[in-house]
């Protein structure tokens, strides 16, 4: 049979959608955070530009590295100045005309180097102001400072600091200019305080432990509960697997907390357990690896029961009927020609799963977020997550992306090695009876 021309186009205007999806939401997001792993990219830093900012640390740094310490203090310092510009600024806040004109009249011209001195002026005032939003308002509108101040450009920074009178050779400058840039740079210190870091280790024998255990619940048992409906009559069948697919249904949040009040002190398993004496308890912050397992377990398993008793039903019903002709037990019929049949269904789920827990934490997230203590559940994803996304602090974006490159490779090795231990070249070959 040949394939016209009109066939080759259609087929064609089905292929393009298809790869612009991939390489708008695969390619092009892997691609993206290979190059952010090399960069100090972060909520700190921004994505675009340059942005200087003279801060406490800043000054600190400064001084660590050997800028004259008299300089140092001057671009810290405060300076509230009472100028034309100033008064500008104090008619912009509000205040009222009378007592800005009062505050011109009597202290224009005049430059405070403390604000303390600033509030004693004004509070010789006849009208002086009354509460610390005023207060503030006014010492805000005239102060004359680098410090926390945000410079879009070298230049923004240089015409500021001559406007305060500090004057820097070009040394100086220089390196004033690199310690107060927070503009994001190139780097490879991402991959070396990964590898150099005390709690790689930990958080990967998590992911290891965490990835072996909950793949083998949910494998495992998602084939066992498959074998068992299938000996079932065909509408206790669909009724058991339908409901087998709650979990996978179920909103992950509404999940979790559904859990949390099964294990929670005041909780269901609490209740029935202290019918034998057992005292009330956190069953999640005590045992947090059981649940964690079982929690993702229980919607692995749901997912991998779908594709297993699927392909339990392409299996030829007269080769089943044939077998107990012979006499073959259930026992013998799962190992001698259900199991055999398996092995297509068994890797895609195996790789499916294997790469949606090391990518996915929602439930880690959401039942323990890494605890209870320090990095007692900590995966890596969930470690990339925070680091990028969840930090309290600062969200290091460039870090994050590091450790996502790490995943994506892992990932990638472990789904090359499940096709070769599979023999995936003879899975998809062309069958050797009628050919």
């Amino acid at each position: 049979m040949t394939i016209g021309p009109a066939s080759r186009w259609l087929g064609l205007a089905f292929l393009v959608p298809a790869a612009a999806m991939v390489t708008l939401f695969y390619l092009i997001p892997v691609v993206l955070t290979f190059v952010f792993s090399f960069t100090t990219m972060g909520s700190d830093t921004g994505i675009l530009g340059n942005r200087y900012v003279v801060t406490v640390d800043a000054l600190a740094a400064l001084s660590d590295r050997g800028l004259d310490p008299a300089l140092v203090d001057r671009l810290g310092e405060r300076r509230y100045v009472f100028d034309d510009e100033g008064m500008r600024a104090l008619a912009a806040t509000g205040l009222g005309a009378a007592r800005v004109n009062e505050i011109y009249s009597e202290l224009r011209g005049k430059s405070y180097r403390s604000e303390r001195r600033v509030l004693q002026d004004l509070s010789r005032l006849s009208d002086p102001p009354r509460s610390f939003r005023e207060r503030r308002q006014i010492t805000d509108a005239v102060e004359l400072s680098l410090l926390n101040r945000v410079f879009g450009s070298s230049d923004e920074f240089e015409r500021a600091s001559r406007n305060l009178g500090i004057r820097m050779n070009e040394t100086e400058l220089s390196l004033v200019l690199d310690v107060i840039n927070t503009a994001w740079r190139w780097t490879l210190g991402n991959y070396r305080e990964m590898f150099s870091s005390q709690f790689t280790l930990r958080i990967l024998s998590n992911t290891i432990f965490y990835l072996i255990l909950t793949l083998t619940f949910n494998s495992a048992f998602a084939l066992a509960l498959a074998l068992m409906t299938f000996y079932l009559p065909e509408r206790p069948r669909k009724l058991f697997r339908a409901l087998w697919l709650i979990p996978r249904l179920m909103p992950s949040v509404i999940y979790v907390l559904l859990w949390r009040w099964f294990t929670g002190e005041q909780g269901f398993l609490s209740y029935v357990l202290g019918w034998f004496g057992v005292p009330p308890q956190d069953f999640l912050l005590q045992y947090p690896w059981t649940f964690v397992v079982i929690i993702n377990g229980l919607v692995g398993a749901s997912m991998g029961l779908i594709i297993y008793a699927s392909a339990m039903q392409a299996i030829p019903r007269e080769l089943v009927l044939a077998s107990e002709v012979d006499g073959a037990y259930p026992f013998q019929q799962v190992f001698r020609i259900i199991l055999p049949q398996m092995r297509w269904p068994i890797l895609f789920v195996t790789t499916y799963q294997t790469l949606s827990l090391l990518m996915s934490f929602e439930y880690i997230l959401l039942a323990t977020d890494g605890g209870p203590g320090f990095f007692t559940t900590e995966v890596w994803a969930l470690h990339a997550y925070h680091s990028a996304l969840g930090n309290y602090f600062v969200n290091r974006y460039g870090y994050g992306a590091a450790l996502s490159v790490v995943l994506v490779v892992i990932g990638a090795a472990l789904s090359l090695l499940y096709l070769r231990f599979f023999d995936f070249r003879r899975l998809v070959g062309k069958p050797r009876l009628g050919g």
